[in-house]
């Protein structure tokens, strides 16, 4: 396992709410990092690939440093930043010209003096020619590059864009471009150990990692190989119930996470096993399925499930109540494991590949229709108002997805009399039939309806 590595990597650093978030947003090209005006939103490492003046990179905006002399994060994020500085060839150190020099801005100046690496000093929410003058304050911190800047109004950005790929050598990327690429979404409520996960994976404390629900609060692209196959882990904040979101940027974490589910090629849906799915996991469950996303059911802290049983009877109870409590993901694959011991981890994996292969299977349009027809002779579906019954004229698998994803659903055409005759009792009993013919583990079924009038009333 390693990660897709190029030596172009700039690491984005300094206090909370100086606009290390708003910089990386605007040098990556799209909104990735939640920009908000609360001390300490990121807090995590959040990664990108990206072009700047034409160059690749990778571009790493860390958790903020010193947000808070009591906060419980603090000490975990300084080590975040060093951990992103060692991975770094360029570091920019963002400060607030408004505010001046601070002293959590010269301990940072200190750290970063003693970490040999080049280091551009950006002095940002400098929006017009006229407040460069405020570039003074910081002179004496020591730094051989400082930039004026305003990442909220795009003032200075070209002119450190092109000074970044200047300093930076070129490279290229490890990774091929006809390799497999897929986008691997975690998500699930907080404190589940989404990140614990991950960070199993990479064997690398990448992601902030505690005992207080919510710590992760962007999404976090963390790239890497496994395999054959480059994966991009994308670590999500926690979704709570609407009425436990406080803050404005819990309602914008939870709606970043759905966006990743959208984004995601596969879901990896985490459940706490000692505590069996929850109410709240059935709803994130019901956002996977309706979002048409390929998913595996990760049952994590599986060492604290009935730790005196039987690993064979542990497994059959915790697949049980999950088929139970989420019923509408019967065709996802139940990977049940421990982030804390390692137990069983890399199963993810074969789960993983289980549904990409599946993708791949395709019923013939001859075995579809003889499959469809005996189900709906053995049990006819009910006569709707005036006896009227739904009828199959001919079916057909789909070769079109209907999304972007590299693992895209099952969909299966219906060319029939009348689709308000079908119950959503009777579909799911097609879709089971089709399963046990082909199983698409880990891939959603969707029937397209095609209306037509039946040939005798034409």
């Amino acid at each position: 396992m390693s990660h897709p590595t190029t030596n172009r990597t700039i690491a984005i650093v300094g206090r909370p709410n100086v606009g290390k978030s708003a910089l990386f947003n605007r040098l990556a090209g799209k909104r990735i990092s939640i920009v908000h005006d609360e001390p300490g939103v990121t807090r995590d490492r959040i990664i990108a690939s990206c072009n700047i003046s034409n160059s690749p990179f990778t571009l790493i905006d860390t958790g903020g440093i010193g947000s808070n002399p009591d906060d419980s994060f603090n000490t975990i994020i300084k080590q975040e930043v060093e951990i992103a500085l060692e991975s770094a060839e360029l570091i920019l150190f963002v400060v607030d010209g408004t505010e001046g020099q601070t002293p959590v801005d010269q301990e940072i100046a200190s750290q970063l003096r003693k970490a040999e690496k080049d280091i551009f000093l950006i002095v940002n929410k400098i929006d017009e020619e006229s407040k460069i003058t405020l570039l003074d304050d910081f002179s004496s911190m020591g730094f051989n590059h400082i930039f004026a800047t305003s990442a909220a109004h795009n003032f200075g950005i070209k002119e450190l864009a092109d000074n970044v790929s200047k300093t930076l050598p070129d490279c290229s990327t490890t990774t091929s471009s006809n390799s497999i690429k897929l986008n691997i979404a975690l998500v699930g409520r907080p404190n589940v150990g989404k990140s614990s996960i991950i960070n199993t994976l990479l064997n690398d404390t990448r992601t902030i990692v505690s005992d207080i629900a919510g710590t992760t609060r962007d999404a976090i692209d963390v790239p890497f190989s496994h395999g054959g196959i480059d994966y991009t882990l994308i670590d999500t904040a926690g979704l709570r119930s609407r009425n436990k979101q406080n803050t404005s940027v819990e309602v914008f974490s939870g709606m970043r996470t759905k966006s990743s589910i959208k984004r995601a090629d596969i879901c990896a849906l985490v459940v706490d096993a000692a505590q069996g799915p929850t109410s709240q996991d059935r709803k994130i469950a019901n956002l996977i399925n309706n979002a048409g996303s390929p998913c595996v059911i990760v049952a994590n802290k599986f060492d604290l499930y009935h730790p005196t049983a039987p690993k064979t009877d542990r497994l059959s109870l915790i697949s049980d109540e999950i088929d139970e409590k989420l019923f509408f993901l019967p065709y996802a694959p139940v990977v049940a494991t421990s982030a804390k011991t390692g137990e069983s981890i890399r199963r993810l994996f074969f789960a993983i590949e289980q549904i990409r292969k599946s993708s791949s299977q395709n019923l013939n349009t001859g075995a579809l229709n003889r499959l469809l027809q005996d189900s709906l002779i053995a049990h006819p579906p009910p006569s709707g108002k005036g006896g009227k019954r739904f009828k199959l004229l001919y079916a057909t698998m789909s070769k079109d997805s209907l999304s972007s994803r590299a693992i895209p659903e099952a969909n299966f055409i219906l060319f029939c009399n009348k689709k308000s005759l079908l119950p959503g009792n009777y579909e799911r009993y097609l879709e089971n039939k089709i399963r046990e013919k082909s199983p698409y583990t880990g891939i959603p079924i969707k029937f397209i309806y095609r209306e037509r009038e039946s040939r005798g009333k034409r």
